[in-house]
């Protein structure tokens, strides 16, 4: 599939990829506030197995900051526990100051400060790569089966790093991406 870069239509960016992006304060999704009771209206006691499942409020600021404390730790350890379990196959991993590109057994991620795009394996249909003839610049391209593209690029510390990444990426895709 090969696409013009003048083309007339504009190109449509992933979540993150655009740095020109600015998000319109009235799209946003509305947040959720959470109403606590105060203590002097207990909630009748019922049955654990037929009652929904709600939400406690802790009582004071130290019991929220070390109920939070014990779900950042939790979420942390099952991070680890992923990221030991996801490691199975080869990875390809590049970043910079501002962005980031991972492609593993999941897919493919791409990040720009603190915005990610995921793409699974079964939605890609191609995967490009360029390294910068001049200058320090590698760009992966992904195309989607929906005939839509995202990029990413990331800056090499030296010239040297970014001639030895298309021969690593060429690798991890050989492990992951089928060709149909």
């Amino acid at each position: 599939m090969e696409q013009s870069i003048d083309s007339n239509k504009k190109p449509e960016f992933a979540a993150g990829t655009d740095p020109a992006f600015i998000p319109l304060p009235g799209l946003a999704a509305p947040v959720a506030t959470r109403k606590t009771e105060p203590e002097s209206e207990a909630a009748p006691e019922t049955d654990p197995e037929t009652a929904p499942e709600l939400d406690e409020a802790p009582e004071t600021a130290a019991e929220a900051t070390d109920a939070e404390a014990d779900a950042v730790a939790d979420a942390v350890a099952g991070a680890e526990g992923e990221a030991e379990g996801a490691e199975d196959g080869p990875v390809f991993e590049i970043s910079d100051r501002r962005g980031s590109i991972r492609v593993a057994r999941e897919g493919i991620r791409f990040t720009l400060d603190d915005q990610e795009a995921d793409f699974d394996w079964s939605e890609i249909g191609a995967v490009e790569m360029n390294p910068a003839r001049f200058g320090r610049r590698f760009t992966v391209t992904v195309h989607l089966s929906s005939r839509r593209w995202f990029n990413a690029e990331v800056e090499a510390a030296s010239r040297a790093q970014l001639k030895e990444w298309p021969a690593e990426l060429d690798a991890v895709l050989d492990a992951y991406f089928e060709e149909s």
